[in-house]
């Protein structure tokens, strides 16, 4: 009975971690497809030696200050509660499984832990951010 249960949660979790990194690795390529679309038509003008609009110019230029901004602790903050929350949500469910897939229990409570450890790893990052600020 447990080869007949567990190859299909098997496959179901290999095919979600699979959909994981496919997923990210369309959002990385995206966002750089996206990048150079917006910077083509400024290269083509270069090269054509047109006058370029300072409005253009300081538009492209903000995208890049943003993406070099200080780490804020209070976005730390909200994703250490989030990664605790579902962490106790995921132990707290380990045990509703137990009835259907006894051989899972475990295995979810470990994930649950992992996300709980990551979450409080998350708050430390925001205290040690806002005491190296407060130094400085």
């Amino acid at each position: 009975m447990h080869n007949f249960v567990g190859a299909p949660m098997a496959a179901v979790f290999l095919g979600m971690f699979a959909f994981m990194a496919v997923a990210t690795v369309a959002g990385i390529i995206s966002e750089y497809k996206k990048r150079q679309m917006e910077l083509e038509p400024l290269r083509t003008a270069i090269e054509r030696g047109q006058q370029l609009d300072p409005a253009i110019i300081e538009r492209l230029m903000a995208r890049e200050a943003y993406q070099n901004q200080e780490i804020d602790p209070v976005h730390l903050r909200v994703g250490g509660i989030i990664c605790i929350a579902a962490g106790i949500g995921l132990a707290l469910l380990s045990p509703t499984v137990q009835v259907a897939l006894p051989m899972w229990v475990f295995p979810l409570l470990g994930i649950g832990v992992l996300a709980v450890c990551v979450g409080i790893g998350l708050l430390v990052s925001a205290r040690v951010v806002e005491r190296s600020r407060a130094r400085a």
